[in-house]
């Protein structure tokens, strides 16, 4: 496959999670459009276009790195899931569901990058 990342479960998790965040971020406020909303689409797109672009690095090290980068993004998910749910933007079930679908993914992602460091020690 070209595209080594089309592959990857958490791949397939992560785009799921973007169409979700995209639903909910449409109910906030019109004024938040370039502000919170902005921001949350950018932070849920940046997790998919980091194991994408890591998929391909030269070394599972640099992949290591990026598959970071996703995790931070997921967390900066959380904060302004955080914030929106502080402000009244969602509702306190909404924000459960999308915390719980959260954890998996950065489960998924943790235990894909020990297994590439245990895959980088192996050569």
């Amino acid at each position: 496959m070209a595209f080594r990342f089309l592959s990857f479960p958490v791949y397939k998790d992560v785009r799921n999670f973007i169409k979700e965040i995209y639903a909910i971020s449409g109910k906030f406020p019109k004024e938040e459009q370039f502000g919170l909303t902005n921001q949350l689409r950018r932070a849920v797109i940046s997790i998919a276009l980091n194991i994408a672009e890591g998929s391909d690095r030269g070394s599972d090290n640099e992949f290591k790195r990026f598959i970071d980068i996703s995790i931070g993004s997921l967390n900066e998910v959380i904060a302004i899931l955080d914030i929106a749910s502080d402000n009244g933007f969602i509702k306190k079930d909404e924000y459960d569901i999308m915390v719980v679908k959260a954890e998996h993914i950065v489960k998924q992602l943790s235990g894909f990058k020990k297994s590439l460091v245990k895959n980088s020690r192996c050569k």
